[in-house]
Formats: structure tokens, sequence, C-alpha cells
């Protein structure tokens, strides 16, 4: 039992710096803009939040400037795209191929050099219950604020004015535009906003999951965001389902690898990936004409609870999601 809560605690940090990254993705993609570049951000936002950090000895300094570089890549991103009319694909993917590259020219000064962290800080009165406590109180702030995010990511969404707003940029920007909203710059404020939240994410893994900085520190986890993003349908309940999901299979692989000496190690390593990856495709596969077909041809007993299972994994992205918006 205590081996179980303890690796429970251990999936709720591993997936604590997903939750920043997939909720930053989750409102740049509500707002109908897509954000390729994470992977590089995080990367950047990783090197340049320790290298703050360690710079200046403050961690929340660290994350300030590691949450700037985000909203600055977000900015080049907006501009190129928004503004000038590139393609938001090919903008996004360009800068995460140069913020990788950057990210390793201007880090190699503190490359494996040791530097502050993130301080362990149970909560007093809550960190002593049973089962409870090791669970979710006896983590460090940025933990503890990846949870509270969850539920603020959706209320904002799904139960305010400026969600509404924001979720309309993303479904119907004209029917938007009608009722007053500036289309591109509420997109502007979305898309650095969700470039903020990604630097924090890279922070968070080079100033508390992996502490310190080498060679592509965080390189791939960017691209997994976005897989876990499309799972997650842009519901944050569910993307945060998918991160404890993929730090799940992260715990389990590393929990593999003692059990089972005898395989290669980079077995290991991949499998989360790859796991992700098949959950990804199954649940493109559920919303894909092909599957209404075959469901609609089953046994009406066998069809209905088929049917509720794949209208819960199927998800249809934002309308507007990469289309250019033109003021009539």
């Amino acid at each position: 039992m205590n081996q179980l809560v303890t690796d429970l605690g251990a999936v709720l940090a591993a997936a604590a710096p997903l939750i920043f990254a997939t909720m930053g993705a989750t409102i740049n993609e509500r707002a109908g803009v897509i954000n390729l570049s994470l992977d590089g951000t995080i990367l950047m936002g990783a090197m340049a939040g320790f290298a703050a950090a360690l710079a200046s000895g403050s961690v929340p300094l660290g994350f300030g400037v590691a949450a700037l570089v985000g909203a600055a890549i977000a900015l080049v991103l907006c501009v190129l795209s928004l503004s000038l009319g590139q393609s938001q694909t090919a903008v996004g993917f360009v800068l995460a191929l140069f913020c990788t590259e950057l990210s390793s020219f201007l880090g190699a000064p503190v490359v494996r050099v040791p530097g502050p962290s993130v301080p362990h800080l149970p909560i007093i009165g809550l960190a002593e219950v049973p089962v409870l406590g090791p669970l979710f109180f006896q983590h460090d702030p940025l933990i503890y604020a990846s949870m509270l995010l969850v539920p603020l990511t959706w209320w904002v969404l799904f139960r305010t004015r400026l969600g509404l707003t924001l979720r309309a940029l993303g479904e119907r920007p004209a029917a938007a535009f009608a009722r007053g909203v500036p289309v591109t710059t509420a997109r502007y404020l979305a898309t650095i906003t969700g470039g903020a939240l990604v630097g924090l994410a890279g922070a968070a893994y080079s100033l508390d999951l992996k502490q310190g900085w080498s060679y592509r520190h965080t390189f791939g986890i960017g691209w997994i965001a976005l897989a876990i993003v499309i799972f997650g349908g842009w519901r944050p309940w569910r993307v945060a389902l998918g991160c404890y999901l993929f730090a799940a299979l992260e715990i389990v692989a590393l929990r593999s690898q003692s059990m089972l000496p005898s395989l290669p190690t980079q077995i290991f390593q991949v499998a989360p990936f790859v796991l992700m990856i098949v959950v990804l495709a199954l649940v493109n596969l559920a919303a894909s004409p092909q599957a209404a077909r075959r469901i609609a041809a089953l046994p009406p007993s066998v069809r209905r609870p088929v049917a509720a299972v794949v209208t819960r994994l199927a998800a249809a992205a934002p309308a507007a999601l990469g289309q250019p918006f033109e003021r009539p």
C-alpha cells in the first residue's frame, strides 16, 4: 500500500510540468491558434529559467524569466502568422527547430552546473494524514500549482465570459467579431498567455523535476504535450488525465527497468512515447467516419455500449483552428 501511494505521488509530480504545457496549448488552440513551437519553447524556458535562477540565486525569478521567454516566442508566432499571414503550422514548426538549437547554444555555459531548485514544502497539518497526506500534501509549490491550474483553466474556459469569448475565437471568429471582439488582438493575448505557461513548463523541468540543464534537456516533451491536448479533446480535465496517464507510463517503465534488467534501457525510455501514440491513434480512429459506419453495422445490443465509449473518446477540434481571420 505504501509503495502504491508513493508511486501515485510520483505520478502527480512527474505530470506537473506537462500540466503547465498542455493547459497553455489548450488555451492557444481554443483561441484558434496552432502552436507547434512547444518543444522548442519548453527547452528555451528550461534553459533560461535555470540560467536566471543560477545567476540570481532566486528560483521565482527563474520561473519569471521562463514565462517571459515563452511569451516572447508566442509573440513571434503571432506576428508572423496572425499579422503577416504566414502558415501557423509552418511558423510553429520552424520556431520549434530554431529554439531547440538556440537553447543548446545559449545554454552551453551552464551544462551540468549545480544550481538552485524548488524547495520541498509539505503542508503542515495535512501532510500527516494517512494516504491523502503523502499523495497530495507532501510535494512542492510547483506541484500544488499544477493541481490548481487544471480546475482554474476549466473554470475560466467554461464558466466565465472571458472563456466564452476565447472559445468563440476558435469556433466562430466572425461571430465574435460581429459582437465587437477584436479577434486578432484577442488571439494575440490568448497565445501569449498560453506561451507563458509553456515557458513555465520548461522551468518546471530544469528547476524541479529534472534539476539542472543539459543538451536537449526535455527534447520531445513538447510533441507529447501536443498529442495529449488532442487526446484530451481540448478539454482541461481530460487533457490533465492524459498528462497523468503519460506520467504513469513513465513510472511503470522505470519500475519495469529494475524488474527486467536483461532488456535494453532504451526500450523503457521510449515505451511511454510509443504507448501515448497508440492511445492518440485510437482516439483519432474513434472520431473517423469508418468507425461510425462499422459501429452502425453492429447488433443493437452491442452497438449502444460501443457507441457510448466511442462518443466519449472522440473529440472534434475547434472549427476555426489554424484558420486565418480576415476582418470583413
